[in-house]
């Protein structure tokens, strides 16, 4: 049997924890929740949590958007067969039947308009909805291909091609620095199915529970249970010395038969936005675990933001920032810094508190 494949851990490797909210801050978080039962390679149900919290200068917070959206979709080809939101909204259920993979998003835009231009939580939770599923079918690789784990009887172990085979094939050579020809991922594909590799530890960033944990760090959410995966977003916005600092953290987690939780991506964007031309000054990632040698590859591309406005920047990076240079899971964690201009106007509506 080949040796397994480790993922890439950065010079710290995964975070542990999350830093402290600061006063006078806003904190974006967002989890997608990707569950399978049987069979594996079966439906996927997505549960997807989002929260807008504003922490004044005492250090109190102060919920200002909440929103909770379930899905269930088919794999590989990722038909909403249901969708529904917390708060109702009658737009968000009208998007069943709809492909969440090319083309959602442009969906989403159409069903609610105005959405994205306000920089919503439900936005940011739907705009996340299909690389989110995506990812998701590397539980079906996991369970198929990872050295140890317990045995399955034959009807609950995912086939070798079939339903995977058919969801890798959405990927195209040289799309990113993970796809990049001739690297390690594409070199191993055996039938359009990439090689498996295990990844990094994941080290809690909810805390361990001791006195000085925060309560608030992070929306409500429960532990994952075997076969699932978890997208975690974190966005901080503060003020500093005439400008909004913004930290962006994202992490893919996988959760194996052993009920342990490993990092499949994981990467930190610190950036500084001038808050009246609303542009990026300074933009920069760095990673905690990634699954290719070469993935490592597309952080320089953040570097391209500076002089860029945070206004349409979820087109901007779709449309420019393409290629081996560049990475998807990033792409999208930059994306979601359009909404920084919506949330410094959160502390601009607070004032100084």
């Amino acid at each position: 049997m080949e040796s397994i494949r480790q993922a890439v851990p950065g010079p710290a490797g995964p975070a542990a924890g999350t830093p402290p909210r600061r006063p006078h801050s806003v904190r974006r978080t967002t989890t997608h929740d990707s569950l399978r039962e049987h069979p594996l390679d079966g439906p996927v149900s997505v549960l997807a949590r989002g929260r807008d919290l504003y922490t004044n200068p005492a250090g109190e917070a102060k919920v200002i958007a909440a929103v909770r959206v379930e899905a269930t979709a088919g794999f590989p080809g990722h038909v909403l067969t249901s969708i529904r939101a917390d708060p109702a909204d009658g737009r968000v259920a009208a998007l069943a039947g709809s492909r969440a993979s090319s083309g959602f998003r442009r969906a989403v835009e159409e069903a609610l308009p105005g959405q994205r231009e306000a920089g919503t939580i439900l936005y940011q939770v739907l705009d996340d909805l299909p690389t989110a599923l995506l990812v998701s079918g590397y539980a079906t690789l996991a369970a198929r291909s990872r050295p140890g784990a317990p045995a399955q009887p034959d009807d609950r172990r995912p086939p070798a091609g079939g339903n995977h085979a058919a969801a890798m094939a959405l990927q195209v050579v040289d799309m990113c620095s993970g796809w990049v020809d001739g690297g390690v991922m594409v070199s191993g594909l055996n039938n359009g199915v990439a090689p498996y590799f295990e990844g990094t530890l994941a080290p809690s960033i909810e805390g361990s529970g001791g006195q000085d944990e925060d309560p608030l760090g992070w929306h409500a959410h429960e532990a994952l249970p075997p076969h699932a995966m978890r997208r975690r977003r974190r966005v901080d916005i503060w003020l500093e010395d005439g400008l909004a600092r913004v930290e962006g953290f994202f992490r893919d987690s996988h959760v194996a038969s052993d009920r342990v939780e490993r990092v499949v991506h994981e990467y930190t964007v610190r950036a500084t936005v001038d808050i009246g031309s609303r542009s990026f000054r300074q933009c920069d990632a760095d990673f905690g675990s990634l699954p290719w040698p070469e993935c490592p590859g597309a952080l320089a591309s953040a570097g391209r933001l500076v002089g860029v406005s945070v206004d349409g920047l979820r087109r901007r990076v779709r449309d420019e920032l393409t290629g081996v240079g560049t990475c998807t899971h990033l792409n999208d964690t930059l994306r979601a810094l359009e909404d920084v201009g919506t949330l410094i106007g959160v502390l601009e509506g607070h004032g100084s508190g």
